[in-house]
């Protein structure tokens, strides 16, 4: 038989040809479940920012998987014992462990299902794949859910630097054309090596694992909580949280889409489990639910609900101001007053509920770095582990340990918030 038969190769802008073996991961790769991460934006809602970040959840899924088996080739050159079956068991793991993601990826986790996170919903998902490959998907579920005898495995997965953050931070960068968060990806993986149990890297990767930490608290400055991209987050929950109202008060809202009508109406929650009906709809979820969904509500009678779709679909976001420290009390009532002004002047309610949905506060949060329980540990030339920040000889890692807590107000932009 030919050999190149026995491969699928997929052409990525990121990491170049990546070649796929037929069986079980080809299987999953073409599974619906899967396939349904190409309708879901990678970004969420930062194409509103970025216009070329349009990527999708599945590209970052096969670009994940590329790393996977760069770095378990690497790791077996270095004579570290890895089975066939833990090989592909990582590889599957690494495919499948953002397939609980729902659509615009963060944006709606947890406005769909109450006492919800996507990484519930990958593991069901994942049980549920198992179930239909009659237990393939074993040594998979182990290494993912962190019950694997080797626990580097799961390191690879899911840590301070693990593959998912290694393919996305270069994937989000490349596609926003933030050249800041570029990451030496390849120094990493080739430095990446298994010592008494867990992932280390080697000293001579130091430099590269510096870089990574500084691109990532660049990359959530200037992309993942850019102020317009919080802005357009909280448009979107607002105008399900709008529906919501409506859904209580007993209106009548069109659902174009079933799946996302189910939740709505139903208001699951998987604070015992996720059940099989809501893994079901679920999986039906799209990006392009939510679009439709919002065509329509933009005719609804209601002018809040109508004026909040008008404004997502046209662009007509809110303005995010940062503050300094959380906001007092008369500044909210300057911002109160002057909302109500404008909702008064464009002809919409603006009364204490109606205002709830034009001006929201919180605080954005990024940690760059957590070196506690979860480091980055350096192997030095005298086979010492040292966590990174100790091994590190500039002070500004020190820095990238600690989180930025920045308050703000989103508000119309009609409205003007005094620096503080």
């Amino acid at each position: 038989m030919d050999k190149s038969t026995q491969y699928k190769i997929f052409n990525d802008p990121i990491h170049g040809f990546i070649t796929v073996p037929k069986g079980i991961i080809l299987k999953l790769i073409d599974h619906p479940y899967l396939q349904r991460l190409r309708r879901i934006r990678q970004l969420g809602l930062g194409y509103l920012v970025f216009p070329a970040a349009e990527h999708s959840r599945f590209s970052h899924a096969i670009g994940a998987l590329e790393l996977g088996q760069r770095v378990l080739n690497n790791l077996r050159e270095k004579d570290t014992t890895i089975s066939d079956a833990e090989f592909e068991g990582t590889l599957i793991a690494v495919l499948l462990h953002d397939i609980g993601h729902g659509p615009l990826s963060h944006t709606l986790e947890h406005s769909l299902i109450d006492h919800f996170n996507h990484e519930m919903m990958s593991l069901a998902i994942m049980q549920e794949l198992n179930r239909q490959f009659d237990g393939a998907l074993d040594e998979a579920i182990q290494i993912f859910t962190d019950q694997h005898p080797k626990r580097f495995l799961h390191q690879l997965i899911s840590s301070q630097l693990d593959i998912d953050r290694l393919d996305y931070l270069k994937r989000d960068s490349f596609f926003t054309g933030v050249s800041e968060g570029a990451v030496g990806v390849n120094r990493i993986l080739k430095t990446l090596r298994v010592h008494r149990g867990n992932v280390v890297i080697e000293k001579k990767g130091i430099y590269a694992v510096e870089n990574y930490i500084l691109s990532r608290r660049l990359m959530y400055m200037q992309v993942y909580l850019h102020k317009t991209v919080i802005s357009a987050d909280v448009l979107l929950k607002m105008i399900f949280r709008r529906v919501r109202q409506l859904l209580d008060e007993g209106e009548k809202i069109e659902m174009p889409s079933i799946a996302l009508g189910y939740f709505l109406d139903n208001r699951p929650s998987a604070r015992k489990k996720i059940t099989r009906k809501m893994l079901e709809m679920y999986t039906l979820l799209d990006d392009h639910d939510i679009f439709l969904s919002i065509k329509y509500w933009m005719h609804s009678d209601d002018p809040i609900l109508s004026d909040l779709c008008r404004r997502f679909l046209n662009r007509s976001l809110f303005k995010t101001s940062y503050l300094q420290k959380k906001p007092g009390k008369k500044v909210l009532e300057d911002v109160r007053s002057q909302t109500k002004k404008a909702l008064e002047a464009a002809n919409l309610p603006n009364d204490d509920i109606a205002l709830s949905y034009y001006l929201n506060t919180g605080r954005s949060f990024s940690e760059a770095y957590r070196y506690e329980n979860k480091g980055i540990w350096i192997l030095d030339e005298k086979n010492r582990v040292i966590e990174f920040s100790k091994a590190a000889e500039t002070r500004n890692i020190i820095a990238l340990t600690k989180p930025v807590v920045k308050p703000y107000i989103v508000h119309l932009k009609e409205v003007e918030v005094e620096p503080m």
